[in-house]
């Protein structure tokens, strides 16, 4: 009978041991990043602050200024910022220390295109389809069904603050469709 020697090819306990836990941290880090998404898909966005307003933020992501954003603004200029679910919103310059306290989310409510204004015209026209909405986005002329969504603003800390508009539409008299 012949006795089996160590061999310099059989790795001891202690290196199988610690090639397993290797492994095996290897295989739950690649699962736990892969998983993560998918749990956080699930989990509902903190809102904003304590009433539920969401702060504007400007084309690179930062929350506006209201001292800024009126530095080089005129009365009546209507500009764009990222308001209520991401949405782009109309802040309405009221005068040159002010904002209007209202914003006009700039979606299309006939296919969803982004609606510029017009400074010209002094209304807002949709490039897709052609519909029209006037200064403060009521429907002036289809095929949009319905006049633009509206968002309260309020100056919180110098900052723009967007809040859900639910009350009756001051445009129409009617509820508010998109509440």
């Amino acid at each position: 009978m012949a006795q089996f020697s160590e061999s310099a090819d059989v790795p001891d306990m202690g290196r199988r041991q610690f090639m397993n836990l290797l492994t095996f941290g290897t295989v739950t880090g690649v699962a736990l990043g892969a998983l993560y998404p998918v749990v956080n898909y699930f989990i509902p966005p903190a809102t904003g602050g304590a009433g539920g307003g969401t702060t504007a933020k400007d084309e690179l992501g930062n929350d506006v200024s209201v001292a800024k954003f009126l530095e080089n603004r005129n009365a009546g200029d209507r500009n764009l910022v990222q308001g209520l679910k991401g949405d782009p919103t109309y802040i309405v310059v009221d005068s040159k220390e002010a904002i209007k306290d209202y914003g006009i989310n700039a979606i299309c409510t006939h296919l969803g295109c982004v609606v510029p204004w017009n400074v010209a015209e002094n209304k807002f026209k949709c490039p897709c389809h052609g519909s029209q909405y006037d200064e403060t986005g009521k429907v002036v002329r289809g095929p949009a069904p319905l006049s633009l969504p509206l968002a309260h603003t309020s100056v919180n800390d110098d900052k723009i603050v967007l809040t859900p508009w639910t009350e009756t539409d001051f445009r129409t008299g009617d509820p508010a469709w998109w509440a």
